[in-house]
């Protein structure tokens, strides 16, 4: 992790079975009354909360363990196709570290959090511009909704956090990909991963 972190909030959390990365969109079907309340007090104020990986239990029922550091997430779609359950699809913004967790009476867990640095926009390196090609032709197998645009295919930031979202790993390999220390790193790490098992076209 990072050792310069700076902002301290308090947020709502949701322990999921997924890692949600920065920029990355992600569905989520809501039914638990404790999280349609988070979701219904979000939209009213306009705020985020939190996604992490579960460590520990369950997605539903007793508070789960979450890992120690997640995502913000802010919804940008919402639907209720019927009464108690609530479609959302939330939008990751900065990644934070959980400093202190406890849970409230209704089963929701909150946390103070602090906020890591974003990293600013890189030049991809051309040492690794073989990837580009590779995630031009999954987005297009995939579909233009699947991806928005704009796709910043030269930021080398962006793109590594497309390609852990896509990664065919367990999320706990996954959640190792959020907490490493630089988009270099990252971007290493899925290099070689896909160079070992011929996805680069040469």
């Amino acid at each position: 992790m990072s050792a310069s972190i700076v902002d301290t909030h308090e947020i709502a959390l949701f322990p999921l079975g997924s890692v949600l990365f920065p920029e990355g969109l992600m569905p989520l079907r809501i039914f638990e009354q404790r999280y349609m309340d988070m979701a219904k007090s979000c939209l009213r104020h306009e705020q985020p909360f939190g996604i992490c990986l579960i460590a520990d239990g369950h997605e539903v029922g007793v508070p789960a363990t979450p890992y120690m550091m997640g995502t913000l997430a802010r919804i940008v779609e919402w639907d209720m196709p019927q009464l108690g359950m609530l479609h959302v699809v939330v939008k990751g913004e900065r990644s934070f570290v959980i400093r202190e967790r406890w849970t409230e009476g209704s089963g929701l867990q909150k946390a103070l959090i602090t906020l890591v640095p974003e990293e600013a926009p890189q030049v991809l390196p051309h040492t690794h511009a073989r990837l580009v090609p590779l995630l031009k032709r999954i987005f297009s197998e995939q579909g233009k909704n699947a991806y928005p645009q704009p796709h910043r295919l030269d930021d080398a930031v962006w793109l590594a956090w497309r390609f852990c979202e896509l990664m065919p790993v367990p999320p706990a390999i996954k959640q190792e990909y959020l907490e490493m220390e630089s988009t270099m790193e990252r971007l290493e790490e899925i290099y070689r991963f896909c160079a070992d098992r011929g996805l680069l076209e040469t």
